[in-house]
């Protein structure tokens, strides 16, 4: 049950409630994320938007979790990308090869759950880097961790409806 202004009751199950704390909380990481990027005059706030939402979970613990993996992740492939535009220019066999190796050395760091993030900052890095790979991928991390660290400080926040079981109707 949800309790609006005025005293008016809306009934949402706890699924429904479960998806509302995690879209509030997704949603205000973001939001901070994209302002104070936008504040710190950063060039691709979209980086702290999708570093928020991806890290954020229900459990705040999890929250925690999830944003050391991510921030190893995007570690690994800001570096393989940087390291990778040096030996071949951008294009569709650079960004496979570059992807490929960055996932491959998460396995290699026993950083599995963070392979796909990491392959993921790779590839940008090697498509998008211009003439200056390595403060391309500066910026990409930068910009990731603030929607990281945004995502973390929002699970700190309590949750602000509480899920309270059904209460049993004696018959």
């Amino acid at each position: 049950m949800l309790i609006l202004r005025g005293g008016r009751e809306v009934i949402l199950s706890p699924t429904l409630l479960t998806a509302l704390q995690l879209a509030v909380r997704a949603s205000l990481a973001a939001a901070l994320g994209v302002a104070i990027a936008h504040l710190l005059r950063l060039q691709y706030p979209l980086y702290a938007l999708v570093g928020a939402v991806i890290v954020t979970d229900i459990s705040p613990v999890q929250t925690r979790e999830l944003a050391w993996r991510r921030l190893a992740g995007t570690v690994v492939g800001a570096v393989a990308g940087a390291v990778f535009t040096q030996f071949l220019p951008a294009g569709p066999i650079a960004i496979g090869a570059s992807i490929l190796v960055a996932m491959f050395i998460s396995g290699l760091l026993r950083l599995q759950p963070a392979a796909k993030i990491a392959g993921y900052v790779c590839g940008i890095v090697v498509l998008e880097h211009g003439d200056q790979p390595w403060v391309y991928a500066l910026f990409r991390f930068a910009e990731t961790v603030l929607g990281i660290g945004m995502a973390v400080l929002v699970s700190f926040v309590p949750k602000l409806i509480k899920i309270e079981p059904p209460k049993s109707v004696d018959s």
